[in-house]
């Protein structure tokens, strides 16, 4: 198939437009709408309109012509590379034909979950007390510190010397920090120990406020001395801010509870010849070890 770099562009555009206008209309003939023929193989648009969806949660939503373009691009190669492997009968390969399989269960899966999410209305009920449980696991310390980041242990250790000798923590960072915050004086935004890499939240917990490391502190990006400026209890989120949440929450229970018993329900007669311990006879052997 030859195209022109101006028709693939106008193709993507269409396209495009269909999956992102919100006035967009379906046409009225209720048939499918082709986006291509090639090799005599007609292509729907919604399977290019999801292909181009893909591309674009990849691309964080950032849509523009030129993606729009590599998109179309790569959709034609993925059609051309597909058409090779119908050609070459590759279906019929056991591990091909496995894969597909696989793909087919996914795909299945997901839109069953999803049909399950649907029928799933949480009552006010039970977005209260799922916001009471939140609420009793929610308390957690928030810290604001400020550190300086730097390649090897004997330089952190000099640093360390210097804030001891009176130096100012800021002007150590702006001239010693490797990190971003280094040209902002170390400083860094309110945390909690779990968005940050271990041991640098566990030096933070252990530390009292306005004091710094008097050891450094290493993790993966190099050698940190840290100062302890504030701590406080974080506050949970309102009920109205939290609805939606909750509400996804219930909802991700709800169907983890219901494919929980529909694995207990299932009848599942295990081929011995491959299973060679049953789940129980493996918890057993686990337990003597």
């Amino acid at each position: 198939m030859k195209t022109s770099r101006f028709t693939l562009m106008l193709c993507a555009l269409m396209a495009a437009g269909t999956v992102l206008a919100e006035d967009a209309k379906e046409p009225e003939t209720g048939e499918d709408v082709i986006i291509a023929t090639v090799n005599g193989t007609p292509y729907d648009l919604d399977l290019f309109r999801l292909f181009f969806m893909e591309r674009l949660q990849q691309n964080q939503g950032e849509n523009s012509p030129a993606l729009q373009e590599q998109a179309f691009n790569e959709f034609m190669s993925l059609v051309v590379a597909s058409q090779e492997a119908t050609r070459r009968k590759l279906e019929e390969d056991p591990e091909v034909s496995v894969a597909i399989d696989l793909q087919r269960m996914k795909i299945l899966s997901n839109a069953a979950l999803a049909a399950m999410a649907e029928e799933i209305e949480p009552t006010e009920e039970d977005l209260k007390k799922a916001y009471e449980d939140v609420k009793k696991n929610a308390t957690r310390t928030e810290y604001k510190a400020r550190h300086i980041l730097v390649k090897d242990e004997e330089e952190a250790k000099k640093v360390i010397e210097e804030l001891e000798g009176g130096a100012d923590f800021g002007d150590l960072a702006r001239e010693h920090s490797l990190g971003p915050t280094g040209k902002n004086g170390g400083e860094l935004d309110w945390f909690d120990a779990n968005q940050m890499v271990a041991p640098f939240s566990e030096a933070v917990a252990g530390m009292e406020v306005g004091s710094f490391t008097k050891s450094p502190v290493q993790t993966q990006f190099g050698w940190h001395v840290i100062e302890l400026q504030d701590s406080r209890k974080a506050e949970p989120p309102s009920f109205e801010d939290a609805e939606p949440q909750l509400a996804l929450l219930i909802k991700r229970q709800t169907i983890a509870e219901k494919l929980a018993e529909m694995r207990d329900g299932a009848m599942v007669e295990l081929n011995e010849d491959v299973v060679k311990l049953k789940p129980t006879d493996e918890a057993a052997a686990e337990g003597s070890e």
